[in-house]
């Protein structure tokens, strides 16, 4: 019935690893403005986000995009954490380390 399986703890989108996957599970905005916006970029309970970068600005990956989210924003997003980093899309390459001498 599951595919990948999941836990059922949730937290703030701020505590996710890079390369966390996360289902929102609830939008707690200070004010309408924020949860609109959030579901406007189609981030609303039930969707999948992964968090890709933290600064300049946390990075999150919805679907095939990928939004730039300030601080109060990011605090109003709460996920269900599914306990496996995110995947590689098929056809794509990890990243390379170089090896620089001096």
């Amino acid at each position: 019935m599951f595919q990948e399986s999941f836990t059922v703890s949730g937290s703030s989108l701020k505590l996710l690893k890079l390369g966390e996957r996360g289902i929102v599970t609830r939008l707690k905005g200070a004010d309408d403005n924020v949860t609109q916006k959030l579901r406007q970029f189609g981030i609303a309970p039930g969707v999948s986000v992964i968090l890709e970068q933290r600064f300049p600005r946390f990075m999150v990956k919805v679907g095939a995009n990928r939004f730039a989210l300030d601080d109060r924003t990011v605090a109003a997003i709460y996920v269900r954490t599914t306990g496996n980093p995110s995947r590689l899309a098929p056809g794509s390459r990890k990243p390379e380390l170089v090896k620089v001498r001096f």
